[in-house]
C-alpha cells in the first residue's frame, strides 16, 4: 500500500502531523510492513501557517500510483481551491484510491471533484466553503463515503489517522496504535 501525504504552504501542521503519525505506525509497529509513503508537494519547501518548514520527499509527481491520498486543511486551502494547477495535480489521484482529508482539506478534495454526490465534513468555520462541492455537509467528526473520508477540525487529524488504521489493518491495530500514542480521546465509534 502506498500513501501520499499532501502538504502545501499555509496548511495547519497538526492537520498533517496527527494523521501522519498514526498511519505510519502501521509500518513501524509491523501491522503493515509493506506500507510505503511519500510527503508530496508542488514546491521544494512548504511553510505552514505559523512559519514551520517542511521538506517534501517528492515534488510535482503524479498522484496516480498511490492507494491513499491524505490532504490537510489550513488557511492556504482557501486559495488553493481556486488554483487550477494545484487542483489539476490533485485530480491525478487514481479513481481507485482512497482520498482523505482533515479540516478544510475537504474543500480541496471538493474542488478536485471527489465529493460530487457525497456527504462530507470540515471545520465548522468552513461549512459554507464546502457546500458547493458536495451533496451535504455533515456535522460529524469523521464522514466515510467509501473512497472519500473527511474529518472535521484540527484535532480530528489524530482521530482520522486512527480511523484509517482500523480501516486498513483492523480494530486491534487501531487500539494498539492508540495505546502506543497514549491517545485516549478516540472513541471506537465516530
Amino acid at each position: 500500500m502506498r500513501v501520499a501525504f499532501i502538504i502545501y504552504d499555509r496548511m495547519t501542521a497538526m492537520d498533517f502531523i496527527g494523521v501522519y503519525d498514526a498511519v505510519i505506525r502501521l509500518r513501524t509497529m509491523k501491522f503493515m510492513p509493506e506500507l510505503e509513503w511519500e510527503i508530496c508537494a508542488r514546491t521544494t519547501e512548504v511553510i505552514d501557517g505559523n512559519g514551520l518548514r517542511f521538506i517534501p520527499t517528492t515534488v510535482k509527481g503524479s498522484l496516480e500510483g498511490y492507494d491513499m491520498v491524505i490532504v490537510p486543511g489550513g488557511y492556504g486551502s482557501r486559495e488553493l481551491a481556486r488554483d487550477s494547477e494545484f487542483i489539476s495535480w490533485l485530480e491525478t489521484a487514481s479513481p481507485r484510491s482512497i482520498k482523505a482529508s482533515v479540516c478544510s482539506g475537504s474543500v480541496l478534495l471538493g474542488a478536485a471533484g471527489f465529493l460530487k454526490g457525497k456527504s462530507a465534513t470540515t471545520h465548522r468555520s468552513a461549512f459554507d466553503e464546502l457546500r458547493p462541492f458536495c451533496e451535504s455537509v455533515v456535522d460529524r467528526r469523521i464522514v466515510d463515503e467509501g473512497d472519500v473520508i473527511t474529518a472535521r477540525g484540527v484535532t480530528s487529524s489524530i482521530d482520522l489517522g486512527l480511523y484509517l488504521c482500523e480501516k486498513l489493518a483492523g480494530r486491534e491495530a487501531r487500539a494498539t496504535i492508540a495505546k502506543q500514542m497514549d491517545y485516549l480521546g478516540y472513541a471506537l465509534e465516530n
